[in-house]
Formats: structure tokens, C-alpha cells, sequence
């Protein structure tokens, strides 16, 4: 074997390669815009009076309890606010809920009137004594899942003058976080909430008159679960088997494979073990950790994938001395693997402690919302800095080719157009690299937005299902393209031009030398490896 595929195959059929990666991604694309994520609202909030000493109080049905209008009527009726209830029912109605939902993010809005006597104190915390209960059928007790007392910061403006003439209006709040299940593997769900009031510890004291509350639920379409699976699915042998193959074909080579290769088989390693549909338990079984081990996998992947990027460039730079060594790369994925171990870390205090209490947020605190914010910037920024530091490394790779091409006039014409082909198939690889870094770059800061929104009331930013499933599906398809194209070929240039091969001879020693540890995958490795020789 010589040579890699992406130098002898003919372009013909590299133009049809092209084509049918580019259908592929589209109907990546499609697939997830036509199958969208949905929301379920749940603003209908019943007040109940507890009567009786019951455990859990239903918002309708046969044993629901009793229902207040306002808190008017519960002050007519001399009820304290220690004894008032508020019940919600997930899902609304004559629905259920399903695993295929995946996931159940819950968010709290508090409508609170003026009044010139009871107004919202700065920096005012909310108490709360929540509680959440599960069955499978209408008939059966609830069992509970969780207890906790929260506490959650009012951000609430008046955007009118606070005088007596404007009592009753309402605030404007910012949404707070609320609850978040990792797995739905129940059809019903209860959540019963209190406000209890303490004057003498000051337990919700100051926080304005409470009119109602809203919780407003949101979980994952369950047709686009589906066609997720089936992606993960069908990607995850496909990536195996070119995976395999490819590696087959390294090892079949008379030298040792080189560090980029091993980078490819890496690269194709992490992208099978977040292909890997371990997803399809998580219909029979309630592991709740399923969103912490996602964010676990895909973070894996993030630090593979921009360490690839890091040594593809690298390898291919003139004064790169000392190629085909991990250790000179130190300096810059160094930095990629602390930023992954802090994006674990800062996982880990959310959704692992989400794990024991779904009711807990890091955004529920003043220096949490803020270090999350920060958090969340800097990794942003990060993210940018790193796209421009790659857009530096190809600008030097083009260079460096830039620099060798000045050996060709000096060639047959059929030897120079074959060098030139490929290095213009080698420059649109890079192109094509760094529009998959920037489109990665875009969707992880996206998807940082889109996961905060909810807690820092801000601008929302939608990931919708199309940019989703196109994105996941890049990553395959170019990983994909890489094992193929870098994978050794059986054909070798120039078998049909042996009246030409002591001319080649000699023009090969202008863009190759014939050192060892300058043997690489491709023709313009090895060309931009080394000064050329004479």
C-alpha cells in the first residue's frame, strides 16, 4: 500500500464521496426539523386547604381536596398561609407522561401585587417546603420521590410608580428555577408546595402579597427521542465498522503508525462511545443519571475532537521539529482538558446533586447564579479564542504549502499537476475542518445559552431539534470522511506512468525526504514535515 485514499482516488469519485456526505447532512438537518421539541405547559395552579391530615393533596380528580380562588377567600375564611397547599398534577388532565419524554425541567413564576404596605424587600428569599410523589395509575397511593426545603431569590420589578393609586398591579419577575428529573419513568406525577411563614426567623417575610403560582414543565418530544435513538442507532456501526477497518489497514503497513493516525483512531474511539444508544434503557429503567452521563460522554468527545484539530494542524507545520510526539503538544491541549475538567466539575455540583434532591440549583443562590454566569462567559469566550488560534494554525499550514510549491514549475507537467491536485484537495480538507470548528463552536456556546436561560432570565436563545440532529450528524460525517480519507490505500501513484519513474524519482526529492521518521499517511505530510532536500 501508498499513499492515502484521499490522494489516489480518482476525483470522480471523490466529487461522488462529496455529494453523498453532503445528502446525508442534510437529512441530518431534516430529520430534526421536522420532528421538533415541545413544551408542556402547566399554568394552571389549584390552591388547596388542608382539612384533613393527609400526606398528598390532589388538584382534581375523585379525592381532589379542597380548592381555593385567592388568597381573599382563604382570609375570609380565617386560613393561615401555613395551612395552604399549593398542588400541581404532571401531566394536565387525561394525559400521561411517558419515558420517551426523557426528561421533566420545571420552572416557578411567582405573580405578586403591589401593595404600598407589604412590598418586596431587597434581595428577598422565598421559602419553600416542596414535595414530589409518583404512580402509574389513577387508583393507586402516591409514593413519594422527594422532600426538600428551598430557597429561591425574587427578582422582581415595578415598572410603575409605587403609590397608592397603583396598588394590585404586578410585578415583573424573573422565572426561577425549579425542579429537573433526569428520567420520566412514571405516568403521574404530584408536586405539592407550601409557603410557610415564621415572623420571629423572618420565613418569607417581605416578599410582597403572593397572588399565585405558575409552573411551567418542559420535556423532550417524544418523536424526537425516537429518531434520536434510531440516529445513535444506525451511526454507531457504521462508525465502528470504518473505525475497524481503518485500523486494519494501519497496522497492515511495513512502518509503525504515526501520531496522526493514532489521533484518527482516537477521535474515532470517542465518537463511538457517544454513538453508543445506551439511551434505550433509560425506556425500561429509571436511571436518573442519564443526563449527567451525556453531558459526560459529549465532553469526552468536545476534548477529543479540539485536540484532533490542534495536532491535524500541527502535523502538518515546517517547523514543527519535533512531529509525531504528544508531548510537544502540551501547551495546547493542556488547556482544552482543564476547561473539559471544569465544565465536568461545574456539571457534577448541578445534575449530580440532582441525583439525590431534583429540587436543588446552582442558579438558586446569589454566588451561584453569578459563578455559573461567569462560568458560562468565560467558557464562551474560551471557545472563540480557540476557533481564531485554529484559524492561525491553517493560515501557517497554507503558508507552509505556499512555501513548497515553489518546487513544482520545476517538474513534468503530469508530475506538477498531481502535486497540485493534491495540495488543493488537502487545502479544501482544511477548509472543510474549519467549518466544522466553527459550526461546533457556535453550538456549544448556543447550547450553554439555551441551558441557562431559564435560571438567569435573560434572552432566550432556541436550539431547536434541525440544528441539533445536523450538528450530531456533521460530527459523524466527518469523522467519518477522515478514517476514509487517511486510511491507506492498495493503489500508488504513477503505476500506470513507469516510462516517467526516473524523472519522478528525482522530482519526489524536492517535496519529500527519505528520513524515517518522516514516513506519514499522505504526500503533504511528509512535504510539509521537513525542509526539502537537494
Amino acid at each position: 500500500m501508498a499513499g492515502a485514499i484521499i490522494e489516489n482516488m480518482s476525483t470522480k469519485k471523490l466529487v461522488i464521496l462529496g455529494v453523498i456526505l453532503l445528502l446525508f447532512q442534510a437529512f441530518a438537518f431534516m430529520v430534526g426539523g421536522l420532528i421538533g421539541k415541545s413544551s408542556l405547559c402547566l399554568s394552571a395552579t389549584f390552591w388547596t386547604f388542608v382539612r384533613h391530615q393527609q400526606e398528598w393533596f390532589m388538584p382534581w380528580g375523585p379525592n381532589q381536596c379542597e380548592r381555593l380562588r385567592s388568597f381573599d377567600e382563604a382570609l375570609a375564611k380565617r386560613i393561615e398561609a401555613n395551612n395552604i397547599v399549593f398542588a400541581v398534577h404532571i401531566p394536565l388532565p387525561h394525559k400521561e407522561m411517558s419515558p420517551w419524554f426523557q426528561f421533566i425541567l420545571v420552572i416557578l413564576q411567582f405573580d405578586i401585587a403591589f401593595k404600598m404596605y407589604n412590598q418586596i424587600e431587597d434581595g428577598a428569599m422565598v421559602t419553600i417546603d416542596v414535595g414530589l410523589a409518583y404512580r402509574d395509575d389513577t387508583v393507586s397511593e402516591w409514593t413519594k420521590m422527594a422532600h426538600s426545603f428551598e430557597q429561591r431569590k425574587l427578582s422582581c420589578n415595578f415598572t410603575t410608580d409605587k403609590t397608592f393609586e397603583n396598588e394590585g398591579r404586578y410585578y415583573e419577575c424573573d422565572l426561577l428555577p425549579f425542579m429537573e428529573l433526569g428520567s420520566v419513568a412514571h405516568k403521574y406525577y404530584l408536586v405539592n408546595v407550601r409557603l410557610p411563614v415564621n415572623e420571629r426567623k423572618k420565613v418569607n417575610v417581605g416578599i410582597g402579597e403572593i397572588k399565585d403560582i405558575r409552573l411551567v414543565g418542559i420535556h423532550q418530544n417524544g418523536g424526537f427521542t425516537k429518531v434520536w435513538f434510531a440516529m445513535k442507532t444506525f451511526l454507531t456501526p457504521s462508525i465502528l465498522i470504518i473505525m475497524i477497518w481503518y485500523w486494519r489497514r494501519i497496522t497492515m503497513m511495513s512502518r509503525p503508525p504515526v501520531l496522526l493516525e493514532k489521533m484518527i483512531l482516537a477521535l474515532g474511539i470517542s465518537m463511538t462511545f457517544i454513538n453508543i444508544p445506551v439511551e434505550w434503557f433509560s425506556i425500561g429503567f429509571n436511571w436518573t443519571w442519564m443526563l449527567l452521563f451525556g453531558d459526560i460522554r459529549q465532553g469526552v468527545f468536545y476534548s477529543m475532537l479540539l485536540s484532533f484539530w490542534i495536532i491535524f494542524c500541527g502535523e502538518h507545520l515546517m517547523d514543527q521539529t519535533e512531529r509525531n510526539r504528544f508531548s510537544v503538544y502540551w501547551k495546547q491541549v493542556g488547556p482544552i482538558v482543564f476547561g473539559s475538567f471544569c465544565l465536568f466539575i461545574f456539571d457534577m455540583c448541578e445534575r449530580g446533586v440532582q441525583l439525590t434532591n431534583p429540587f436543588y440549583s446552582i442558579w438558586a443562590s446569589e454566588v451561584g447564579t453569578e459563578l455559573a454566569m461567569a462560568f458560562i462567559i468565560v467558557a464562551g469566550i474560551c471557545a472563540c479564542l480557540y476557533f481564531l488560534f485554529l484559524c492561525f494554525m491553517v493560515f501557517q499550514v497554507f503558508r507552509n504549502i505556499s512555501g513548497k510549491r515553489t518546487s513544482l514549475p520545476a517538474m513534468s507537467k503530469a508530475r506538477r499537476l498531481h502535486y497540485e491536485g493534491l495540495i488543493f484537495r488537502f487545502k479544501f480538507l482544511m477548509l472543510v475542518t474549519l467549518t466544522c470548528a466553527a459550526m461546533t463552536v457556535i453550538f456549544f456556546i448556543i447550547s450553554q445559552v439555551n441551558e441557562g436561560h431559564w435560571q438567569w432570565g435573560g434572552h432566550t436563545v432556541e436550539v431547536n431539534s434541525a440544528f441539533f440532529t445536523g450538528i450530531y450528524g456533521m460530527w459523524n460525517l466527518y469523522v467519518f470522511a477522515i478514517m476514509f480519507l487517511y486510511a491507506p490505500s492498495h493503489k500508488r501513484y504513477g503505476d500506470d506512468q513507469s516510462s516517467d519513474a526516473g524523472a519522478n524519482s528525482g522530482e519526489d526529492i524536492q517535496l519529500t525526504t527519505t528520513i524515517t521518521h518522516v514516513d506519514g499517511p499522505t504526500e503533504i505530510y511528509k512535504m510539509t514535515g521537513k525542509e526539502a532536500q537537494e
